[in-house]
């Protein structure tokens, strides 16, 4: 028989148990191994905390000091596939470019504009509402001077004339009047200096008496006013002196006649009246039409009391229109010095040109008024500015294409925006579409 068979098995206190015992003996072993178990709880309780204890901090400190690896070496779980993988990569992986490569031929088709940044100079402005006014010395009421009716009309409304062409043709009695006396005063005229003439001669000759001579010089002299008293009256009735000067020769029909006449150069925004109206005196209607210069417009502003007095005749005001990227700048060509007793603002106008109709009469813009300037090192358009993973940022121009470059903002003055740091003068960057360069940057590279 081996030995290992002939060993009789041990207690839990390391002494052999009998193969057999009496009921008593087996009761009374059980209560002294219960006993004995009892007292040793304690201690099999802290032996089976204290590896596992020992075990975690060596874990820990073997995950920071060797990383994941290390740790699922001595922990000897898994961990996922992709975070081996990072860890895998070398620690001094470079981070992703910030350089869009684009050559010439592709910023030109992508209508990428570039410019340089440099000095300029920022304003700090008031901004107020307004609205698009006529040009009050742009404006002309072309109205009648005589009564008459309309037996023309050579231009209607929206059409655009030039200064002294014919709108229309009056017939009107009264007109017809004032050339007739002016055609006899002239002939008059030319009648009586002929005579005082002739007198003249014959009293230097001693053929007439001196008394003769004097009369007639006299109604020379009268025949002389009345014809300029005529004249002035056609030329108060609107009959320009070219045409005065043709009435000798003109036909009989003309004599009744009055041109109407544009007196400035613009577009026709009223016309009045029709063909077979009466028009002139007596309640009727004087008015024919209302023409528009709109070359330069005026922006009305209102402005409050208390900002009243950095607001002076002048200064350049920046115009812009909800909706419309196109701004203008305007200048201050008036300040009221009364205050609306209701609003308690005063009006201030701006004068600003309009020679592409881009500023409609009628149109609400918002004004920024210049009240401050300094002079900023570095400043570019606000359209260059891009948002960038959470920060504002430019694109540079340089040999390979374009460089990502963090910029920090700060006063913004219309289109332009002032450039604290990350940017120096001199330095080209993409002003336009720069959106493109962004979306460019932003593709996935091959390492990810």
């Amino acid at each position: 028989m081996s030995i290992i068979a002939s060993t009789p098995p041990r207690t839990a206190g390391g002494q052999n148990r009998p193969k057999a015992c009496s009921p008593s003996s087996r009761q009374s072993r059980d209560t002294f191994d219960g006993d004995r178990r009892s007292e040793q709880k304690p201690s099999v309780f802290r032996m089976d905390i204290r590896p596992i204890t020992v075990i975690s901090a060596f874990a820990l400190g073997a995950a920071l000091a060797f990383g994941l690896p290390a740790l699922q070496r001595v922990a000897g779980f898994g961990i996922p596939a992709a975070v081996a993988e990072r860890d895998a990569k070398p620690a001094g992986a470079p981070n992703k470019s910030t350089v869009v490569a684009i050559d010439e031929e592709r910023i030109k088709l992508a209508e990428i504009e570039v410019r340089s940044a440099g000095p300029a100079t920022i304003a700090r402005r008031l901004t107020v509402p307004g609205t698009v006014v006529p040009d009050a010395g742009r404006v002309a009421h072309v109205a009648v001077k005589l009564s008459g009716t309309v037996a023309e009309l050579h231009r209607n409304i929206g059409d655009d004339v030039v200064k002294d062409e014919i709108l229309a043709v009056l017939e009107s009695r009264e007109v017809a009047d004032a050339k007739s006396e002016y055609l006899a005063a002239r002939l008059s005229n030319d009648l009586q200096q002929d005579l005082t003439a002739r007198d003249k001669s014959l009293w230097e000759g001693r053929a007439v008496p001196e008394q003769q001579y004097i009369r007639s010089r006299n109604a020379a002299a009268q025949a002389s006013m009345r014809l300029s008293i005529a004249r002035q009256k056609l030329l108060a009735l609107g009959v320009r002196e070219d045409e005065i000067g043709a009435l000798p020769q003109a036909a009989d029909a003309l004599l009744r006649s009055q041109n109407v006449r544009a007196p400035i150069s613009g577009r026709i925004a009223e016309r009045r009246v029709e063909l077979g109206t009466a028009v002139g005196r007596d309640n009727l209607e004087t008015d024919l039409f209302v023409i528009v210069d709109l070359g330069r417009v005026w922006i009305d502003l209102s402005v409050s009391s208390s900002d009243l007095p950095a607001v002076k005749e002048g200064q350049a005001v920046n115009i812009s229109t909800r909706g419309q990227r196109e701004t203008g700048t305007a200048r201050i060509v008036f300040v009221s010095p009364l205050l609306d007793k209701d609003t308690r603002t005063a009006r201030v106008v701006a004068a600003i040109d309009n020679a592409d109709g881009h500023w409609r009469p009628g149109s609400f813009v918002t004004a920024a008024i210049a009240i401050g300037e300094r002079a900023a090192p570095v400043v570019a358009p606000f359209s260059a500015v891009q948002n960038v993973e959470g920060r504002k940022a430019v694109f540079v121009r340089n040999k390979d294409g374009f460089e990502k470059r963090d910029v920090v903002l700060g006063q913004r003055d219309g289109q332009s925006v002032e450039i604290i740091s990350g940017l120096a003068a001199g330095e080209t960057i993409a002003v336009s579409n720069t959106f493109s360069l962004k979306a460019e940057l932003s593709k996935p590279s091959e390492e990810d």
